[in-house]
């Protein structure tokens, strides 16, 4: 009898996935998910996407392309068309003039990222982050090598990161900071001068600035301010998945410097090839839908004004400030240190699907819990009833 062959060790690729914690929303939404089909009723507040769908200006010209056009590949970096839509509307909403040829198109901003974090650092350096954040920047530079340095904010700094952070990031070698305003999970904004002072404190210390913008648009207490108003070597980073209401067509963009869009259109290339055609037609015609989207804000801000009152009395007093974005970010402490194991029971016993904080805070998450507020209105006040009845019966 042949001996089995032995096999090749394991390859240092998938040996670093295995570091990949898993993004604990889609786990929470799977569960949420299932339990629907058995027939319970779920209030869905886990995943942060619209309950509507792409405006209607947008389904029209994808049902048009559909019926009439080839739909290729376009080119690795976008369409044209889109590319100048793109630029001609950074103008319109923020003042700011802007060459097409520095936006690239994307897979959504997921793929935004990649393309970013691989134009711009090495493996083995480091990247500031904000801690309550996106749990998939960590995840993303952990997969190309690049080590997440948290840059811990609290209420003291308004849940922001501060010159005072860059200061450390360039001390302790980081190449850069990524900023995220409004925030998810916090749903908080950079305010007043910070932004600028962080994008001169960056330029001083020679750091990249990649400012997510991909929920710009919603806003409720101040517009928000792109980090293009403050910096030509910022990278932003934008979606059509949270304002435009787009999640599921996978669409997004960058804005960045002149010298990186050839480097970007190569990994471009050879990554993806170029975005997905059907998309880039609906995002087109988006533009056209704008006051659609008005309307669909009017909604989060009604959904916002009503759980700020109502959740306090349903017993989650302790909320960070909710400047945009369409998050909640409750502080559960007087309940629990185990913040998945209290969404689980949750979910469990009232049909409510929220998403633990430890997903967004590695060390403080126990104690957070992220809901967010962009479904129906009836929902969003039957979930705050039952929270309450279920926190005062614990």
């Amino acid at each position: 009898m042949n001996a089995r062959p032995k096999l090749p060790g394991l390859p240092r690729a998938l040996a670093q996935s295995r570091t990949i914690d898993p993004f604990i929303v889609m786990d929470v939404m799977r569960e949420a998910n299932q339990r629907e089909a058995r027939g319970e009723d779920i209030i869905h507040m886990e995943v942060g996407q619209p309950a509507t769908p792409a405006p209607r200006a947008a389904r029209e010209r994808a049902q048009r392309a559909l019926a009439e056009d080839r739909l290729g590949y376009t080119e690795a970096l976008g369409m044209p068309a889109l590319r100048e839509r793109i630029a001609r509307y950074v103008k319109e909403r923020y003042g700011v003039a802007l060459g097409p040829e520095r936006v690239v198109v994307t897979a959504g901003s997921s793929a935004g990222f990649v393309l970013a974090f691989l134009a711009t650092l090495d493996p083995g350096t480091a990247l500031g982050l904000p801690s309550p954040g996106y749990p998939c920047y960590r995840q993303i530079l952990k997969a190309l090598g690049v080590r997440p340095h948290l840059v811990e904010t609290s209420g003291q700094g308004r849940w922001m990161p501060t010159v005072a952070d860059v200061d450390r990031l360039a001390a302790e070698g980081s190449a850069g900071l990524l900023l995220a305003s409004p925030n998810n999970p916090t749903g908080t904004m950079v305010q007043d001068a910070r932004l600028a002072e962080l994008a001169e404190a960056c330029r001083q210390r020679g750091l990249w600035l990649i400012s997510d913008e991909i929920y710009h648009g919603l806003e409720y207490t101040a517009p928000a301010e792109t980090a293009l108003a403050h910096s030509d070597e910022a990278i932003v980073v934008n979606s059509f998945s949270k304002y435009f209401s787009m999640t599921g067509w996978r669409i997004g963009w960058l804005v960045v410097p002149e010298a990186l869009t050839r480097t970007i259109e190569r990994l471009a290339q050879n990554l993806y090839i170029s975005p997905p055609s059907i998309s880039q037609v609906a995002a087109l015609g988006a533009f056209d839908g704008l006051e659609e989207l008005e309307e669909i804000k009017g909604r989060y801000a009604r959904n916002r004004a009503m759980l700020l009152e109502e959740l306090p009395h349903a017993g989650l007093d302790a909320l960070l400030p909710a400047d945009g974005a369409f998050y909640l970010y409750a502080d559960i402490s007087r309940y629990t240190g185990d913040s998945a194991a209290f969404a689980k029971a949750m979910l469990r016993d009232i049909g409510v699907a929220a998403t633990p904080g430890i997903d967004f805070d590695p060390d403080r998450g126990g104690s957070y819990l992220r809901l967010c507020y962009a479904g129906a209105e009836a929902e969003m006040r039957e979930a705050a009833r039952r929270i309450g009845a279920w926190l005062k019966a614990k």
